[in-house]
């Protein structure tokens, strides 16, 4: 307010300034034109001798003629006709042209007086003109200003004023809408005004995300409540086993109890080598995505070589298959699809990779009893189990189809469950996009 108010006020100074002026020499340039036109038509008379006594005059005008011994041979009737209008140093300056301000006493005249010369052989016409009215008509522009600009100012003002208190009124409903929330006040969104404006598309965006905060926050809060679920389970599972041999003393088994905390702890060796890459994969900016030459064949044909029981079968594509990537990411997520078909059905399965347009397909079917429809997009969610395809004693924490899709999703490619074809079972599709080979 005070910016604007400042440069509103040196604005309007500098256009009274400017206004003034230009009137003043506007007027000024008025009068040399008037009286320049008087005394070249009295030089005109002088020259054809036919000057009239006294000299004709219209307005607040003082007409002299001149000789050279600077003698008045006439002059208009309120001329004084014995000293001339200028002084003999002034003269010269006259006959060159040039327009003289002089005292208005001198001539028994109000204010200020402009004098201008006509030549007419050795002859001088010498009119000069009253400015008082002239000056006065300044005077009372720039008075009128000084009245004026002040009180225009205070009026701008108080209207810049309630304008920009009412358009800053919801900005301020936003500020306590957020110090509320921020403090834990209160719970919700911030107040969205009726104005349709920037202000309110403002609000809008303000509030969707404190949305998408909210969602991410109990998102995280399932997230840890999870991860500490499962990880307690493995630790509580060494603890009882622990506590017990200690309570049989000799008669524990010790290379059982050995094979028993050893299966723990490559459970939750497993279960902590997830959590990390999930947290990894949420920050984005942790770590560069690699781009390495990948051939799809010869990566499946070695994961599935890791899984010998139940039978994998591997269906080699007809040509190489060639997609950029982290080969141990991609292998990552193909040897959970693998992981998952072969821990909780039994069959056999059958990973393929083909051609697909501008895309590769990798297919991991098996013979399974499947999963149901409307739950093949929620076993994506992190620590999600079904009582159908998952067991927590086969060792699953529910990890393994949420890092198969965030390493899809770094590589630019998507994941998808669907009926298997023929016959029973289901059919993991993973789509990568197709690269020149090197």
């Amino acid at each position: 307010m005070l910016i604007g108010v400042t440069g509103l006020t040196v604005g309007l100074a500098v256009g009274g300034v400017v206004m003034v002026f230009a009137l003043g020499l506007a007027l000024q340039a008025t009068a040399d034109s008037e009286a320049r036109q008087s005394a070249e038509g009295v030089a005109a008379l002088v020259e054809e001798d036919r000057v009239p006594e006294p000299l004709p005059v219209v307005g607040d005008v003082r007409v002299q003629v001149v000789d050279a011994q600077h003698r008045v041979l006439a002059a208009s009737i309120d001329a004084d006709r014995l000293v001339p209008v200028l002084r003999r140093d002034e003269m010269p300056r006259a006959r060159a042209g040039e327009s003289l301000y002089i005292e208005g006493d001198r001539l028994g005249m109000r204010g200020p007086v402009r004098v201008v010369a006509a030549t007419a052989g050795s002859e001088t016409v010498l009119v000069a003109k009253s400015m008082s009215d002239l000056t006065q008509s300044v005077r009372l522009l720039r008075n009128i200003l000084l009245i004026t600009f002040p009180l225009l100012l205070v009026g701008l003002a108080a209207v810049a004023w309630r304008v920009i208190g009412l358009t800053l009124r919801p900005v301020e409903a936003l500020r306590s809408g957020a110090e509320e929330i921020t403090g834990g006040a209160r719970p919700g969104q911030l107040p969205v005004p009726d104005s349709h404006d920037e202000i309110h598309r403002l609000a809008v965006t303000l509030n969707g995300m404190l949305d998408r905060l909210e969602a991410a926050r109990a998102k995280q809060r399932a997230f840890v409540a999870d991860a500490a679920h499962e990880l307690r389970s493995p630790l509580t599972n060494m603890r009882t086993q622990l506590e017990v041999a200690q309570r049989l003393g000799d008669r524990t088994d010790w290379p059982a109890v050995a094979d028993d905390l050893l299966l723990d702890t490559q459970r939750l060796s497993r279960l902590v080598d997830d959590l990390l890459l999930l947290a990894r994969a949420d920050d984005a900016g942790s770590r560069a995505l690699r781009s390495l030459p990948v051939e799809l064949g010869e990566l499946i044909a070695t994961v599935a070589e890791r899984f010998p029981s139940p039978p994998v079968t591997v269906t080699a594509p007809a040509d190489p298959l060639w997609t950029t990537g982290e080969p141990e990411a991609l292998a990552r997520a193909i040897g959970n699809l693998i992981d998952n078909a072969a821990r909780h059905t039994g069959s056999t399965v059958r990973v393929a990779a083909r051609r697909d347009g501008r895309y590769h397909l990798v297919t991991v079917t098996d013979d399974g009893p499947g999963i149901p429809a409307a739950d093949r997009e929620r076993v994506f969610d992190r620590f999600t189990r079904l009582d159908d395809a998952r067991a927590r004693d086969a060792g699953g924490a529910g990890l393994g189809l949420a890092i198969v899709r965030e390493l899809v999703r770094r590589h630019g490619g998507t994941v998808r469950l669907a009926d298997a074809t023929p016959g029973p079972g289901l059919r993991a599709e993973i789509r990568l996009p197709a690269a020149p080979a090197p």
